[in-house]
């Protein structure tokens, strides 16, 4: 699929793999929306080619709203890339108590729910466009976590969340096929974004030393490269795709 001259809608566009990724696809060429809360559009500078546009992705009104300023631009929407996402820390049962139900459902609210309702509005939106030569609407990138499949200690949540967002892949690959519409999902490690900014030097050096190769945090970059191609190979569908330097996570 072409990626010059469509346009792609990715969420938290404000920061780490959701901004690296708008910048990506605007430098392929794509005019690129990005869909962040509020305070996070009002601090963010985007990129060239980037626009930001305040939306919970929770929520179905600013979702479709931000679909119809994409409409009323123009632009055809042919890729959509969900990075909006949190990560809380909290065990099953602490000294502390169980865990507590409400966060728990904020995490799967925000990164399993909101994943599936910009993907389901998305792919309405892009069934409703002209096919190219191959059949293509559109393709939309998910993305999962290796936590999905061996969470650490505290990471039940986000770990729920993850596993379901890599286990709705194949269903909504499948699902969408009848519209042209694939499905992708990026498991990545361990990402040198905002959310580490605040550790060690000492603690992301434990981190690098445990993954085998290359021996280092993974870039937001790479990420965004890695939807890129998604992007552009058609035959990528249906799958989860592990971005980890061959990382396995341990207990903790």
């Amino acid at each position: 699929m072409q990626i010059t001259g469509t346009a792609a809608l990715v969420t938290g566009a404000a920061s780490g793999l959701g901004a690296a990724t708008a910048a990506a696809l605007a430098a392929q060429g794509a005019t690129v929306y990005g869909l962040d809360l509020e305070k996070a559009v009002a601090n963010g500078t985007p990129p060239d080619g980037v626009t930001l546009l305040a939306a919970d992705v929770t929520e179905e009104a600013p979702v479709r709203e931000a679909l119809a300023r994409i409409a009323d631009d123009g632009a055809e929407l042919r890729t959509v890339v969900n990075c909006a996402g949190i990560g809380p820390s909290a065990r099953v049962l602490s000294r502390k108590g169980p865990h507590d139900l409400e966060l728990f459902h904020t995490v799967l609210k925000v990164n399993l729910l909101g994943t599936f309702n910009v993907m389901r509005l998305g792919a309405e939106a892009m069934s409703t466009l002209e096919a190219d030569e191959n059949g293509q609407r559109g393709v939309v990138v998910n993305t999962a976590s290796v936590a999905a499949f061996e969470g650490q200690i505290g990471q039940i949540a986000y770990a729920a969340s993850k596993s379901g967002v890599a286990g709705m892949t194949i269903t909504a690959a499948r699902d969408l096929a009848q519209f042209g519409i694939r499905v992708m999902t990026i498991a990545p490690g361990i990402v040198d974004t905002p959310m580490l900014a605040t550790v060690s030097e000492e603690f992301r050096a434990t981190l690098s030393a445990g993954v085998p190769f290359p021996q280092r945090l993974a870039q937001p970059e790479e990420f965004a490269k890695l939807v890129t191609m998604i992007a552009e190979h058609d035959y990528l569908n249906g799958e989860t795709i592990r971005m980890d330097g061959a990382l396995r996570m341990a207990p903790r």
